[in-house]
């Protein structure tokens, strides 16, 4: 029995223009669901979302609006280093996700959220969410940015990158968040990020946007 390789040298074929769509409509919905249960269950996340999440709850704003904001800053990095097209899609996905996660308030009422489950599938969604971005080479601003730039031009998968960035905005969380959701958190971030780590290896998706 042989084992199928890889060749690095084979050409690769571009997505088309309907699947960097569906891709864009689809990541950008599980990461605003996902965001959504935190919200309701006082969790927070790693990254640029999780920065949005702690200042939402330390100042009472809406999460949609901060993470906007905070995310400009970033597109200076994502246009010098991977260019206009990855820029665009984005500052597209950023500005999807900000919209949904007001939307998806009005479209899902929870009842009851047990924190756990929550987490679990909360940090599945964000992480599955993110995969289908980056394998479109779309990312979701600020350090998912540098997680995918430190990919293409040094080999570092872009799920340890970021997982050592949210430890760093995760122990920011220790000064708002009680201590079971703080844990929680942790383990939402491993979740996600490690769903990325495993199915986001250089090499392994070929596909180009």
């Amino acid at each position: 029995m042989t084992t199928a390789t890889v060749n690095p040298m084979a050409p690769t074929e571009r997505h088309r223009l309907y699947e960097d769509v569906l891709a864009m409509l689809s990541g950008t919905l599980f990461v605003s669901l996902g965001t959504l249960i935190y919200t309701k269950t006082m969790l927070t996340v790693g990254s640029t979302a999780g920065l949005a999440l702690l200042m939402s709850y330390a100042s009472g704003w809406g999460f949609g609006l901060i993470f906007f904001l905070v995310n400009l800053p970033f597109y200076i990095l994502a246009v010098k280093r991977m260019g206009w097209g990855f820029t665009i899609r984005t500052f597209t996905a950023v500005a999807l996700v900000s919209i949904l996660s007001k939307l998806n308030g009005a479209w899902i009422d929870f009842s009851h959220l047990d924190p756990l489950y929550a987490t679990i599938i909360g940090g599945g969604l964000i992480g599955t969410g993110l995969l289908m971005l980056f394998r479109h080479r779309t990312g979701l601003g600020g350090i998912n940015i540098l997680a995918l730039y430190l990919q293409e031009k040094l080999g570092i998968r872009a799920g340890y990158v970021q997982l050592g960035v949210d430890l760093a905005i995760l122990a920011a969380a220790f000064f708002i968040l009680p201590a079971d959701r703080l844990a929680y958190s942790v383990l939402g971030a491993a979740i996600a990020n490690l769903i990325i780590a495993i199915n986001h290896k250089p090499g392994r998706y070929m596909g180009l946007s």
